[in-house]
């Protein structure tokens, strides 16, 4: 039954999710919003609620490995499965791609947030420090975007390029619809989550194994599905660009905003596991992106196969240990 209601809660989540992205992102548009920004923040932010809300209930509910692994644990998978996966299904031009800055933010969110590891526990004085480092981010990228509209004579066809590729966007939408959309995000979202991490914690009970465990497959699994289903879309559309900048984008905000957020809530201790092994592991997968970035290198099925093996590998270990 567990396994059933933490099914239900991920279907929830999911749904709540787009919901509330759908009715936050036409908000924005009708409030007169450019859609540059629009796609650097509130889409970003939409996104990362499930994983936000999950970390919050597992924190409250005194389950905080779950919260550590949901994160550390959808890192490893949106590089190694999210990224291999769609690979193997048409094969990623990442040559043509300049995500070099935002890469570079990425390996250095994940620095950062090893070395608060280190500190034993996540309070509220980590969380203002990563969440600080979000704030430089975004608006080093706001600043980017809005000097990119000045600069260029196409900037309303580049405003309408980027409103083409925001899901669900429509200036257009009633205001009704709207509304209807943000409600049930917002109750869609506690909800799917109190039922999720409630299921996964008697998993863990149940087959004896750790809350970390369940933390980094079950629930950080589960959670990367929207990443995973937008990449795999991408792929085959041959949105190399959106692919990789869908993965970079979600885990910055994942070790910045989640753990960020959550911490100033109520503190995360640190599993001495992270500290061994797991941390380490998300770390080597992000560098695995240096050819992909930085020397034009294509994610060919070759790599998906390399990459979903370690994948499988990682779960595998982790799962036995």
């Amino acid at each position: 039954m567990d396994w059933l209601l933490a099914a239900l809660g991920l279907v929830i989540l999911l749904l709540a999710g787009d919901s509330l992205v759908r009715g936050a992102v036409n908000l924005a548009l009708r409030m007169g919003i450019p859609a540059l920004i629009v796609s650097l923040t509130i889409v970003a932010f939409g996104t990362s609620a499930p994983e936000l809300l999950i970390a919050i209930k597992a924190v409250f509910e005194g389950a905080p490995d779950i919260a550590m692994g949901n994160v550390v644990g959808s890192n490893t998978a949106n590089i190694l499965m999210v990224l291999g996966f769609p690979a193997l299904l048409a094969a990623m031009h990442t040559s043509e791609c300049d995500t070099r800055k935002n890469y570079l933010y990425m390996i250095a969110s994940s620095v950062l947030f090893i070395a608060l590891a280190f500190r034993g526990v996540f309070d509220a004085l980590a969380g203002l420090v990563l969440l600080a480092a979000l704030a430089a981010v975004l608006a080093d990228s706001v600043l980017h975007a809005s000097r990119h509209r000045r600069e260029t004579r196409a900037a309303a066809a580049l405003e309408d390029e980027v409103l083409e590729e925001l899901e669900g966007a429509d200036p257009e939408l009633p205001w009704w619809k709207i509304v209807v959309f943000l409600v049930l995000g917002l109750v869609g979202l506690p909800l799917g989550a109190d039922i999720l991490v409630n299921s996964a914690v008697n998993i863990a009970r149940e087959f004896g194994v750790t809350e970390t465990v369940i933390g980094l497959t079950l629930v950080a699994l589960g959670t990367s599905l929207p990443e995973l289903a937008t990449t795999v879309m991408a792929a085959l559309r041959r949105q190399a660009d959106v692919a990789l900048g869908n993965v970079i984008g979600s885990n910055m905000f994942n070790l910045l905003a989640i753990i960020g957020l959550t911490s100033l809530l109520g503190d995360i201790p640190v599993d001495d596991q992270f500290l061994r092994f797991d941390l380490w592991v998300m770390l080597a997968s992000s560098l695995l992106l240096v050819p992909f970035v930085f020397f034009k290198q294509d994610i060919t099925r070759i790599w998906g196969i390399v990459l979903v093996a370690l994948y499988v590998s990682y779960i595998s270990v982790v799962v036995m240990a």
